[in-house]
């Protein structure tokens, strides 16, 4: 039956699945609604079962139309992988490597690591995502993504991982903030205010369980950005405390460590892929460098 599947259908299919609503994933797709609706009905023609129903003013997927879910996303990514390696062949170092990076990797490793990257091969070009961990790991599932460069998490047995790298997630406060003043303790801290990533981002779930391990509520939290470039401003103009890389203390840097060794988060870099997924020569070897000089870089980052 799966060679009478249009795969132009089963993308309107997956859009519509991950929307909820034809008219969204219409706008979504610069697509008619009938050109949607027409599309699921071929689609359910040919499977012989209803793959939506109604769920208030949207749609959901019924038994059958979850099973198809993950079976159009497997065939999208090798329909666009068969492209691509096909595309590449003959080019060599050369075309386009998506890489997704969290933010400490975009401010330190991505500059050193490209411009040594191009220096060997000028004629690849880069696309980014910069994002936190959760939501990149999302990309990379749906095959937006050759490379993602973040921190490690449970294993995944469709991903394959490899560490490069540790660094170190430490209170941060301005200068001139009172808390530098005297020796603080973990209660101490929660008499101000702080700047935070979302509960769903990895850091911050270790340091709301860092208070509460100890019997303690959560940061109070003013601010709350998914944008952690944009914090060392936040912290010195709003006098808050946040959670960040030791690497943004710099020299000039605006911002101090709070020192608290339970409150110090290690954690481990790593370089992930999708298993059986295509990968181009320029990004097998952008793997390769990201394994064996990843560190050396982004120190020097």
């Amino acid at each position: 039956m799966a060679d009478h599947l249009d795969l132009r259908d089963l993308r309107y299919f997956e859009t519509i699945a991950e929307t909820g609503h034809v008219g969204r994933a219409a706008k979504k797709l610069f697509r008619t609604q009938p050109a949607l609706t027409g599309a699921i009905r071929r689609l359910e023609e040919t499977l012989g079962t209803q793959l939506f129903e109604r769920a208030g003013r949207g749609i959901r997927l019924t038994a059958a139309g979850h099973a198809l879910l993950a079976r159009a996303r497997a065939l999208r990514i090798a329909s666009e992988d068969a492209v691509r390696e096909i595309g590449d062949l003959g080019k060599g170092l050369a075309g386009l490597v998506r890489v997704g990076a969290v933010p400490t990797v975009a401010s330190f490793l991505l500059p050193p690591l490209t411009r040594e990257f191009l220096k060997e091969a000028p004629e690849v070009t880069f696309k980014t995502v910069i994002g936190h961990d959760n939501v990149l790991q999302a990309v990379l599932n749906a095959g937006e993504l050759d490379v993602l460069v973040s921190f490690a998490s449970r294993a995944d047995g469709d991903l394959e991982s490899h560490a490069i790298f540790e660094d170190e997630v430490v209170i941060v406060a301005s200068r001139s903030h009172r808390v530098l003043r005297t020796k603080a303790k973990m209660k101490d801290l929660l008499a101000y205010r702080w700047v935070l990533a979302p509960p769903s981002v990895a850091t911050r779930q270790w340091l709301d369980h860092a208070f509460h391990s100890r019997g303690l509520p959560g940061p109070k939290v003013q601010i709350e950005t998914n944008l952690i470039l944009l914090l060392p401003a936040l912290i010195e103009q709003n006098n808050l405390l946040s959670f960040i890389s030791r690497r943004h203390l710099g020299k000039g840097s605006p911002l101090r460590e709070v020192p608290l060794k339970e409150a110090t988060m290690r954690r481990e870099f790593v370089v992930t892929y999708r298993k059986d997924s295509y990968l181009s020569p320029a990004a097998r070897r952008f793997i390769e460098m990201l394994r064996k000089r990843g560190k050396e870089l982004f120190d020097r980052g």
